[in-house]
């Protein structure tokens, strides 16, 4: 058993070292402006299973050098997926949705619905578990406390203190519930067709509803065989051939 650990963690080890390896001839041949030699080095990382936010960054770059469109908006959005925060990466997606042909405006939040969901995606599903974890504590600390407390004061504050954190962890609870119901149904998208007729129903024969380029990021909401339903940014629906699309959550 000794020995297959062994042999395993030398064949990870000298995969990792060879995709440095690679990595950093990828970049030397991107910073040489041989773009596509490039992209076939980082591309080869990819292939053994290995991602990171630094190399879908770099490989969105040397897709945009070379006008590909829906390649680089593809990576950077892979990269935003893993460092979603990253000033560099939001500044380059700008720069590459400029030269998408669909201009479609998202439908803006209102209200309670808009502060909800903000507040919603402020952390990941698992970090807002956590805060409520924490707060279950602090309450089970200030309940400790008011029981063995003496001083009406003291046990009035400490009882007070404990159905606060109470609240805020079942608070914290129910947000990420809610931050997990939106990742689960977050399903996005890039249209990689350059041209592509998006149907009333799952069909050729069906009616045109609008028509898609390149580049432009959907919301899949359902499959039926080789046709995905789809959602924009403005609300319009419709189907869209599957090899048209390519999906953002498969790593």
């Amino acid at each position: 058993m000794k020995h297959l650990l062994y042999i395993l963690f030398f064949f990870i080890g000298n995969l990792v070292a060879q995709n440095q390896s690679t990595f950093e001839l990828a970049n030397a041949l991107y910073t040489e402006g041989k773009f596509e030699d490039a992209i076939t080095k980082y591309q080869s990382i990819l292939d053994t299973k290995q991602h990171s936010a630094e190399l879908y960054y770099n490989l969105a770059n040397a897709h945009y050098k070379l006008n590909n469109i829906a390649p680089s908006i593809y990576y950077y959005e892979k990269a935003l997926q893993l460092n979603p925060n990253d000033s560099e990466i939001l500044n380059n997606i700008a720069y590459a949705k400029n030269m998408t042909v669909d201009a479609i405006q998202e439908v803006p939040q209102l209200g309670l619905s808009r502060i909800f969901n903000k507040l919603t995606n402020t952390f990941a599903y698992d970090y807002w578990a956590k805060i409520s974890i924490a707060f279950i504590v602090l309450f089970v600390l200030l309940f400790l406390v008011y029981y063995f407390m003496d001083s009406t004061s003291q046990k009035r504050a400490a009882f007070s203190g404990s159905i606060v954190f109470l609240f805020l962890s079942l608070i914290s609870l129910g947000l990420a519930f809610q931050k997990q119901s939106l990742d689960n149904k977050d399903n996005p998208a890039i249209v990689f067709a350059q041209k592509s007729e998006v149907k009333t129903e799952p069909n050729s024969s069906g009616s045109e509803a609008f028509v898609l380029h390149e580049g432009t990021k959907v919301q899949v909401l359902d499959t039926i065989n080789d046709w995905k339903k789809i959602k924009l940014a403005d609300g319009k629906t419709g189907w869209i051939m599957s090899n048209d699309i390519k999906l953002l959550n498969n790593f």
